[in-house]
């Protein structure tokens, strides 16, 4: 039974790392596209 709470804490853990690496990378990619935006009709 403490294997199984380890485990799933280490789980939820894991995936709160993977939400906010998502949400990072999601940021990244909106600055991009703005940049790129920007790059189009400022010609």
């Amino acid at each position: 039974m403490e294997l199984y709470l380890i485990l799933k804490i280490l789980f939820i853990i894991g995936v709160l790392i993977a939400l906010y690496a998502i949400l990072r990378n999601l940021d990244v990619i909106k600055i991009i596209l703005i940049y790129f935006k920007d790059k189009l009709l400022g010609k």
